[in-house]
């Protein structure tokens, strides 16, 4: 059984979607404002791997992903740039895009972008005000927290007892100063839409509710995002949702853990962030995409230069694993060995991936194959190949099931660059088995 760990619930609960067969999710999306760096990069490659076994699983997925392509910092840095903001955004969009296919991340099915989905924002707005969750001064447009019981039930905090700090705008004009922007006034220079309110733009938080019920709403299975979107992001998303459809927003959230560089969060702000752009100027993506996976999902992660080159090694070895294999198994003529050894390495990789999408357990499993391959090549070699071909037969079997979309790793070789794209399916899609991924 599929169990995942629900933010909401604090602990792992079973997974049952809302529609039998069928899994939508929402996963927030970057600011599109400057390259991304690598702690932009663990949420797209571990919602990416979340996805692809789910598809394994037989779910059909629906995966939206946004852009936010209006906002403070886009503004600021076309200001800087001497470049219009939806143009400036729309590069780095593209930029995004190169980076995502470096990593092996499938693109979402819907990537929405704030911009172009302003009717459906304003619409959200205006029902929020109309039912009372809201209230204008001025052009501006705010969310009363205290007019939604649950507020606080992500986030686990509760109303009193939360003060004004970095990340709650203080303003003379909120009822509150825990009450969220839904709709900013125009400001000289900035772009800005009409609206019941005057000229203005949305709020960041109101654009992944209006998108998300647009496309997977208005209650949709996963809702995933990075740890540090719990409070105020999340918390505020729920609210306004729940607000403005009376059901429930989201059924499970799941988020990422951060990254540290020497045990100290990543952050522009204290300067100790890498770009995927500089990162893969030292190494392939597989490599990167292998290092963000080699740890639990919900875990931390501590990025250096060493530990990249530490798993460029281990798939290294992957690779010289597999070439002695198909030298060894070249004379075999279509022997297929015991059936239980490769359902036992299938039941084992997805006993890990049922565990809350655990990734570093299903890639031990993996080298744990490794070993066994190496150790029955080399028992073959020293017997002179008598004994072992059935056992070696067996395991190249087991090693299909790296294939991606029917290709085996067979296929792979001389294309190293493509070992790890299909992270997740590369040890649990044997050829025909399954649809493709």
């Amino acid at each position: 059984m599929l169990k995942v760990y629900n933010t909401m619930d604090r602990d792992k609960v079973p997974f049952h979607p809302e529609r039998e067969g069928r899994v939508s999710m929402y996963v927030c999306g970057p600011t599109t404002y400057n390259y991304i760096h690598i702690g932009n990069a663990r949420p797209m490659v571990a919602f990416d791997a979340i996805r692809k076994y789910l598809i394994y699983r037989g779910f059909e997925v629906t995966y939206v992903q946004n852009f936010t392509d209006i906002d403070d910092k886009i503004i600021q840095k076309a200001k800087d740039e001497h470049d219009e903001p939806l143009a400036l955004a729309e590069r780095y969009i593209e930029e995004y895009k190169k980076d995502a296919r470096a990593l092996g991340v499938r693109e979402a099915d819907m990537h929405p972008r704030v911009s172009r989905h302003m009717d459906d924002i304003l619409d959200m707005v205006r029902t929020l005000q109309e039912k009372g969750y809201a209230y204008e001064v001025d052009g501006n447009v705010y969310f009363d927290v205290r007019s939604f019981p649950d507020y606080g039930k992500l986030s686990r905090r509760d109303l009193d007892e939360l003060k004004s700090g970095a990340r709650v705008d203080v303003d003379s004009e909120k009822k509150d100063p825990l009450d969220f922007a839904l709709w900013k006034r125009a400001k000289p220079g900035e772009p800005s839409w009409e609206s019941p309110w005057g000229t203005g733009r949305p709020g960041w938080h109101i654009e992944c509710s209006a998108m998300s019920l647009k496309y997977v709403g208005p209650t949709f299975d996963i809702h995933g995002g990075g740890y540090d979107l719990i409070f105020p992001h999340h918390e505020n998303e729920i609210a306004q949702s729940e607000g403005y459809t009376g059901k429930t927003f989201a059924n499970y959230w799941l988020h990422n853990g951060f990254i540290t560089v020497n045990e100290e969060k990543m952050s522009k702000s204290v300067g100790n962030f890498f770009l995927v752009r500089e990162v893969l100027e030292k190494f392939p993506g597989e490599v990167v995409r292998f290092f963000l996976l080699g740890t639990h999902y919900r875990s931390p992660l501590d990025f250096s230069d060493a530990k990249l080159a530490e798993d460029q090694k281990a798939l290294a070895k992957l690779q010289n694993t597999w070439n002695r294999l198909r030298d060894a198994t070249e004379s075999i003529d279509g022997a297929n060995g015991p059936d239980d050894l490769m359902d036992g390495f299938r039941r084992r990789i997805e006993e890990a991936m049922d565990d809350d999408f655990n990734t570093a357990r299903a890639i031990g499993v993996l080298f744990d194959s490794i070993r066994k391959i190496n150790r029955w090549i080399d028992e073959d070699e020293q017997s002179g190949g008598a004994g072992n071909k059935e056992a070696i037969a067996a395991e190249t079997n087991q090693v299909e099931i790296l294939g991606n979309n029917g290709e085996t790793l067979a296929h792979w070789s001389g294309r190293k660059s493509e070992i790890a794209e299909e992270l997740i399916t590369w040890l649990l899609q044997s050829t025909g088995s399954r649809s493709s991924v």
